[in-house]
C-alpha cells in the first residue's frame, strides 16, 4: 500500500523534475480531469482537448517508467469532479499517511490546496516546479522600495544572472534589446513557412465531454488534432522553430496577414506553460541554433525571442505573485461595457477583428500582436470591462493559463492595472494595424476616414479614449504628444469625432 499521496496538476507535466527521477512504491501519483478545472471560465474545446491529451500522455509516460499512477478521466465513476473532494477520498481509501503537492502556478488553486491541507490530519508538503527561471516573490523582492516595475530592468538582469546571451559583463552583439529592428512588416507571404502539425483522432475525447455535458466552444477537427501534446512531439516543435522560423522570427514577429495564422513564431508557449518543456532548454537550443548558423542568423531574431521568454515570461509571472489577489479586481480606468458578441464568432465587419477573432476561434491561438493590438485595442478603446476581456481571453487560447494571460490582459492590454505592467496604454488607430498588417484592404470599413459612412472606428475610438482619460494620460511622456496633435486640431473637427465615436459606442454589436 502506498503511504505518500502526490498531485500532478494538468500544468505540471514536467518530465524533468526531481520527483521522478527514482520509483518507489510507497508513493501514488494522481492526476485529475475535473469539471472544477473545465468550467471556471468557458473555455476554447481545443485548450481541453489539448490538457486532457497531455495529461494522459504523462500520466502513461510515468507508468511506463515505475511510477505508481492513479488517474481519473472526467467521466470515471469516482470522480468527483472537485479537487478537495477528489484527494479526501483518495487519502481515506488507500489510508495515506502524507500528501504532497508542486505549487500550482494560479492563485485559486495555490488558495484552494493550502485550505485543503490546513485542514488535513495527515502531513503535507508543497514542493516547487522546478521549471521557472525565478521563484514566486524574486521579482517583487528585486523590485522591493521602487514605485514601477520596469520589465526592461528586470530582463538585463536576468541576463546577467543567468549567463543568456552575455560576453563577459556586456551583451552578447554590443545591445541588450534589437526591438527597434523586429517590427516589419510581412510583403512577401512566399517567405511563409507551414508550421509543424500532428495528426490525431481525438473524437473519443469529444464525445466524453458531451456526455459529461462541458460547455465549450470554438471550431476543432476530431480527426486532425494538429497540436503537439507530449514532450517528444515538443521537442519536433522547438526543432523546427530553430531550423526553419527562427531566421526571420524576429523581423517579422509583430507582422500579421490573412494568409497565415502563425507565421514565424514558434507555437512552443503551450508547451512551456504545461512544463512539457522548460524555459531552459528553450534558450539553450535557440543559442545553439544560433551559434552553430555561423551568421546565418542574426542576433535581432535571437534576442527577440529570448526577451519574451527569459524577460516578458518571468516578468508576468513575478507580477501575478506581487500583486494577486487583488490584480484580478483592478479597473484604473473605469472601463463597464460589454464584450460586443462577435467576440464569440467573429462576424464583425471590421476585417482586421474578423480575422483575428475568426483565426482564434479556429486555431485557438492568435500571437501576441494579434492579442494586444487587434482584439485587445479595440476592447480598450470600447471602455470594455476588463472582467469580461479577462475571461475571453482566459478562455479562447490554448495556452492561456492565469498567471501568465491576466497579467499581459488586465494590465499590458488594458491598463486596468494603472500602469502596473506597462508605461502607457497600448492603443492605437487604423494607421498601426495598415502598417503591421494587410488587414485593411478589402475592409468595409476606410482606414483613412475619422468620420462619415465607413469611418473605421478605430479612428474616431483611438481620440475618445485619450479625450476621455485626459486627466491620467496628459503628463505621460510616452504619449503626451498626442494631446499637442488632439488640441492643434480644430473644435468642429474634435466635435465630429467625438460624436462618431458616441455612435459607434452606443452599439458596438452592429460594427
Amino acid at each position: 500500500m502506498p503511504q505518500t499521496l502526490r498531485l500532478i496538476l494538468g500544468d505540471q507535466l514536467n518530465h524533468k523534475h526531481s520527483w521522478f527521477a527514482k520509483t518507489d512504491d510507497s508513493i501514488l501519483y494522481v492526476m485529475m480531469e475535473m469539471k472544477q478545472e473545465t468550467g471556471y471560465v468557458m473555455h476554447h474545446v481545443q485548450k481541453i482537448t489539448a490538457f486532457f491529451l497531455a495529461m494522459r500522455e504523462f500520466a502513461g509516460w510515468l507508468e511506463e517508467r515505475g511510477h505508481q499512477v492513479l488517474y481519473l478521466k472526467l467521466d470515471d465513476s469516482k470522480n468527483k469532479q472537485s479537487l478537495p473532494e477528489n484527494l479526501s477520498g483518495l487519502i481515506d481509501v488507500n489510508e495515506i499517511q502524507k500528501f504532497q503537492y508542486l505549487l500550482p502556478d494560479e492563485y485559486r488553486l495555490d488558495k484552494q490546496l493550502k485550505s485543503f491541507c490546513k485542514d488535513l490530519k495527515i502531513e503535507s508538503q508543497a514542493y516547487d516546479t522546478e521549471h521557472f527561471f525565478t521563484q514566486r516573490e524574486e521579482m517583487a523582492d528585486f523590485f522591493k522600495g521602487k514605485k514601477s516595475f520596469l520589465m526592461e530592468t528586470f530582463y538585463r538582469h536576468m541576463r546577467k544572472k543567468h549567463e543568456v546571451l552575455m560576453d563577459g559583463g556586456e551583451p552578447e552583439g554590443g545591445k541588450w534589446n534589437y526591438d527597434q529592428l523586429n517590427r516589419k512588416k510581412l510583403t512577401d507571404p512566399s517567405l511563409l513557412q507551414p508550421p509543424k502539425r500532428f495528426r490525431k483522432n481525438i473524437q473519443d475525447v469529444l464525445d466524453m465531454l458531451e456526455k459529461m455535458e462541458v460547455k465549450h466552444f470554438g471550431e476543432i477537427d476530431p480527426e486532425n488534432f494538429a497540436w503537439a501534446i507530449s514532450r517528444a512531439e515538443g521537442l519536433k516543435v522547438l526543432n523546427y522553430f530553430c531550423e526553419e522560423l527562427l531566421p526571420k522570427f524576429g523581423t517579422f514577429q509583430d507582422a500579421m496577414h490573412t494568409e497565415h495564422a502563425f507565421l514565424f513564431h514558434s507555437r512552443l508557449s503551450f508547451l512551456m506553460n504545461s512544463k512539457l518543456l522548460s524555459p531552459k532548454e528553450v534558450i539553450d537550443k535557440v543559442i545553439e541554433a544560433y551559434h552553430q548558423a555561423k551568421g546565418k542568423i542574426e542576433i535581432s531574431q535571437v534576442e527577440g525571442f529570448i526577451r519574451q521568454i527569459l524577460g516578458w515570461r518571468e516578468f508576468m509571472r513575478g507580477v501575478y505573485w506581487a500583486k494577486m489577489p487583488d490584480y484580478a479586481k483592478l479597473n484604473k480606468l473605469n472601463h463597464r461595457r460589454s464584450l460586443p458578441k462577435w467576440y464569440w464568432s467573429g462576424d464583425t465587419k471590421m476585417n482586421c477583428l474578423r480575422h483575428a477573432i475568426s483565426q482564434s476561434l479556429t486555431h485557438a491561438y492568435a500571437h501576441h500582436i494579434q492579442r494586444l493590438m487587434i482584439t485587445g485595442n479595440f476592447a480598450l478603446l470600447a471602455n470594455v470591462h476588463p472582467d469580461e476581456v479577462d475571461e475571453w481571453y482566459l478562455g479562447i487560447y490554448i495556452d492561456a493559463i492565469e498567471w501568465v494571460e491576466i497579467t499581459n490582459t488586465r494590465g499590458m492590454s488594458q491598463f486596468a492595472d494603472g500602469g502596473i505592467v506597462g508605461t502607457k496604454p497600448y492603443v492605437s488607430s487604423a494607421n498601426y494595424i495598415a502598417k503591421m498588417s494587410n488587414y485593411c484592404k478589402g475592409c468595409h470599413y476606410s482606414k483613412s476616414k475619422k468620420v462619415g459612412e465607413k469611418a473605421c472606428p478605430f479612428n474616431s475610438l483611438y481620440w475618445n479614449f485619450y479625450d476621455r482619460h485626459r486627466a491620467l494620460f496628459e503628463n505621460n511622456q510616452r504619449v503626451n504628444m498626442m494631446y499637442r496633435i488632439w488640441d492643434k486640431k480644430p473644435a468642429e473637427e474634435r466635435t465630429a469625432i467625438l460624436e462618431q465615436a458616441e455612435e459607434y459606442l452606443t452599439d458596438l454589436d452592429k460594427l
